[in-house]
């Protein structure tokens, strides 16, 4: 569950298959040889034979191998620090797909293994040592029960984790300004959902750290899929393409027949003219809002409020309003001239005096939308630099995955059961690590 809303996500909500992992469909190969390692030696009552065994105070003759009982850490080293996300599905991974084949059937252990977790929402700091990882999730239980579920449930804890601290670290430099989620056509579509929920899950811990309300925004309907919300948008440059080209016209014909809560907001660099693009709009949409205006109809008035602009021109592309010596793209000079614009078209519309403060509030209530090659560090230089944008739209940057962003989940057994005592084996480098955060989870919960 997460810190804040306290709920569990289930197996159907998440479209768990579990057949596959079960089957070993998503494990890597090797973990099919541990299974097949153990199990024979199960059945063959082999004991341990070796000659180098770690130094154990017990008698290791006696051990039997294919009954092992392990314990198992789970930790990321992304430094400096990670947000946790998706420890919900790993653990419906375990109850469903914990077990072993036997014939056609497959036999469930969940019940057998000891499982602590934290919940997600948690930020787990890393110094950069190795032995000084903090673990996330720790399984007690027969190794070869849950040996094959090791390679998907990695995935997803790093997938989730590396998106959802990704989407941190740019909300952090906002200024509590929304952000918009807009990776989906850079990725496939099956992990729309689980990539959503990390967006959300950000989101979350960013407002509880801030104290900001920051509002999730994604645009797609499975984005939103596992946190009980719905994709939202405007329109893309190819509707404006089917209107021959007139914006104006197109966001028109947008605000007549889509419904009221779907948000008035012009995308204004089809013609490269940022600026006299969002005038046109927005003379547009003032003719109806007075008109609705005077005949006090608040439906209407709704209908025709322009709620924002937004700016997406092409890095190589120098919009018509700035100078030769101008940057291309999107610039803070640029987003200046229109917000200036913007707030001063009503001077031109010859607006009679009672309407006067009605106009000046319809211009200055027009966010600016930002999209198009949107990171941490181009954000942070807009809000340094107090660029007047409302709302940034951020898309691949936000699936970044290199040697500042890697969130990559390992998990080593570290201790081995034998003669009713946990004795430690780790691999050198590594050793078992204790965090005060885990709690026991009850498997039977997990739906």
């Amino acid at each position: 569950m997460t810190l804040f809303d306290g709920k569990r996500l289930t197996s159907n909500t998440v479209g768990l298959d579990i057949d596959g992992l079960r089957r070993g469909f998503y494990s890597d190969k090797y973990f099919e040889n541990v299974i097949g390692v153990l199990q024979t030696a199960q059945a063959e009552n082999y004991h341990f034979g070796g000659h180098h065994a770690r130094a154990l105070p017990v008698d290791v003759s006696q051990v039997r191998i294919g009954d092992m009982k392990v314990e198992a850490q789970i930790f990321t080293r992304r430094h400096e620090r990670a947000l946790i996300a998706g420890i919900d599905i790993v653990l419906l991974m375990l109850r469903h797909a914990c077990g072993y084949q036997q014939g056609d059937t497959f036999v469930e252990t969940w019940h057998d293994i000891e499982v602590e977790a934290l919940h997600d929402g948690v930020m787990i700091p890393y110094d950069g040592h190795p032995e000084h990882v903090l673990p996330v999730l720790k399984i007690h239980g027969r190794y070869q029960d849950f040996a094959l579920l090791e390679t998907p449930l990695l995935g997803l804890l790093t997938r989730a984790s590396r998106i959802a601290t990704n989407v941190y670290d740019v909300l952090e430099v906002s200024n509590g300004k929304p952000v918009l989620f807009f990776p989906a056509r850079f990725d496939l579509a099956s992990v729309q959902s689980v990539d959503g929920y990390a967006y959300w899950l950000a989101v979350q811990r960013y407002n509880h750290d801030t104290g900001k309300q920051t509002r999730a925004s994604v645009s797609t309907d499975a984005q939103a899929s596992w946190w009980g919300g719905v994709g939202g948008g405007t329109v893309p440059h190819a509707l404006i393409a089917t209107f021959l080209g007139d914006t104006a016209e197109a966001m028109v014909s947008f605000a007549r027949y889509l419904p009221l809560e779907v948000p008035r907001i012009a995308l204004v660099d089809f013609d490269n003219d940022t600026v006299g693009t969002s005038l046109a709009v927005l003379s547009a949409y003032w003719m109806e809002y007075r008109a609705a205006l005077e005949a006090n109809d608040a439906v209407e008035q709704r209908r025709w409020r322009l709620d924002g602009v937004r700016l997406d021109t092409s890095a190589n592309v120098r919009d018509r309003a700035l100078d030769e010596s101008d940057p291309t793209g999107i610039n803070p000079k640029l987003v200046r001239l229109v917000r200036a614009a913007l707030d001063s078209a009503w001077e031109g519309w010859h607006v009679p005096a009672p309407l006067e403060d009605a106009a000046r509030v319809f211009c200055k209530n027009v966010k600016i939308v930002v999209t198009g090659g949107f990171n941490r560090e181009r954000i942070a230089q807009y809000e340094r630099d107090q660029v007047p944008v409302d709302i940034y739209g951020v898309g691949s940057s936000l699936l970044r995955n290199d040697s500042a962003t890697n969130s990559d989940f390992t998990m080593d057994v570290v201790r081995v059961f034998v003669e009713g005592a946990w004795h430690e084996v780790a691999k050198v480098g590594r050793r078992a690590n204790h965090n005060a955060a885990l709690l026991p989870v009850d498997l039977s919960e997990m739906a």
